[in-house]
This record gives C-alpha cells, structure tokens and sequence, in this order.
C-alpha cells in the first residue's frame, strides 16, 4: 500500500481533498499527492478530513502531473467518459487488479481530475492505463472523494488477492515515467532532425507512440536499447559502432 500514490489534479474545492485524505485512509491508503489544487491547506479540507489529518499534514503538492508521477511505473487513470483512446478501458475492477499486481514490486499511481471537467486529455496521455467506474449511464459522474472512496477499495480487495509469483533471473526492471518520458523526448526530436515531423504540423505521432509505449510496458534497459539505436542513426556510418564488440552489440 505504501506504494500507491492518489492523485488529484487542479481539485477545486478544499472539502474534496478532505473528504479524499478520509476515503484513503479508511482503506489504509496514505500517499496523497496534490497537483495546482485551487486551495490548499485550508479549513474546510481539515473539517472534512475527520480524523485523517495525518494524510492531509503529508500530502504533497506539485505543479504538474509529470512532477506527481515521478517514480512510478504504472498510472490509472479515472475518467467518466470515453475518450478517443487506442488503449481500451478498463472497469475500476480490473484496473485495480492490474495497478495491486504491479504495486508488488514498484511504484504505481490512481489519478483523478478536476470536479467539474475531469482530467485533460494530455494527463489521460500521460498515465498507461484508464479505467471507468460502472455507474448509471444517465448519472455517471461520481463525487470525486466518492470515486477515490470507490477505487481504493477495489484496490484494497484486489491487494488482499495478490500472491506474488518468485523473482524471475534476469527479469528486466520497469521503466519509470520519467523514463519514458525521456524516450519519448528523444523519438520526437529525432523525428524533427530527420524530417520526418513536421513540428509545425506535428499531429497525433507523440500521442501514438505515447499509447504505444504504454501497451508494451517498457523497460529500464529496452528504454537504453531504444534510445542508443537512436543516437547512432545521427552518427556517421563508420563510426556508428567503433569501441563496442558484435557480441556487446548483440547484448
């Protein structure tokens, strides 16, 4: 449980961050992780809190939702409406189960938006998985700690499921966000260098790659092959491989 983090991003209203510290811990969630909250610390969060002051006194506050993933391999985000989205949705119960597995071994995060607008479609990009709560279709939209309280409980169920399976040798360690974050930094300005983007007109490629990346789920060394085999296409031809052995080349 320690390794889950709740994100709440641009909350409008303090009482919701209160409301949110209380459904977490009441499900025994205590990383809480604030992004531009409109409000924040104030009154009415301490009210609503009702005993989980402790998760208030340690929330932390960031500026960007790239900042508050930081160091997590694995994202789930709440939305109550479809998005033009290659990756499927999930139902909150299999996004549970999916972020409990990962969440054995690694750092992993629940994202929710704004009250009123929900999260934008550039922070539903940046987070690998989305799930939907299944709600009435005529009245969908959840309370925002309601959807937290939600959440954490399909994740504290899923937890209690979870049996770990004995390290593999040589099993390859996720790759961070951030990590991923900067392979795609790198695929788009090898993109512009080739001609291959446009960045005037660069339409959906980074968004494309960005789901792409997301259904593979990376690793920390595929993340340094991609990125090497990058670098030597803007080296001369004969230098390309100078120093490095075909047996390291092959690695």
């Amino acid at each position: 449980m320690q390794r889950v983090r709740v994100v709440l991003s641009h909350t409008s209203h303090p009482g919701n961050i209160g409301a949110t510290a209380r459904a977490m811990k009441t499900m025994g969630f205590s990383r809480l992780v604030l992004v531009n909250p409109k409000t924040f610390p104030d009154p009415q969060a301490t009210a609503m809190a009702a005993g989980a002051d402790d998760v208030l006194a340690a929330a932390e506050i960031c500026s960007s939702l790239q900042e508050a993933l930081s160091g997590t391999v694995l994202a789930l985000a709440l939305t109550a409406r479809r998005r033009e989205l290659a990756l499927a949705p999930l139902w909150a119960r299999a996004g549970a189960a999916e972020i409990a597995q990962v969440a054995g071994a690694a750092e992993v995060a629940l994202v929710f938006g704004n009250e009123t607008s929900g999260l934008s479609n550039d922070e539903l990009a940046q987070c690998g998985r989305w799930a939907m709560i299944p709600a009435n279709p005529e009245c969908s939209s959840l309370n925002l700690a309601a959807a937290v309280q939600v959440m954490c409980y399909e994740l504290r169920l899923a937890m209690q499921g979870v049996t770990l399976p004995p390290p593999v040798a040589g099993a390859g360690v996720p790759a961070t966000h951030e990590e991923v974050g900067g392979l795609l930094a790198h695929f788009e300005a090898s993109a512009v260098a080739s001609g291959f983007l446009d960045p005037e007109r660069p339409g959906r490629l980074m968004l494309r790659l960005r789901r792409l990346f997301a259904r593979s789920g990376l690793e920390k060394e595929e993340v340094s092959i991609l990125r090497g085999l990058l670098a030597s296409f803007r080296q001369p031809t004969g230098k390309r491989h100078a120093g490095t052995s075909s047996a390291e080349r092959a690695d």
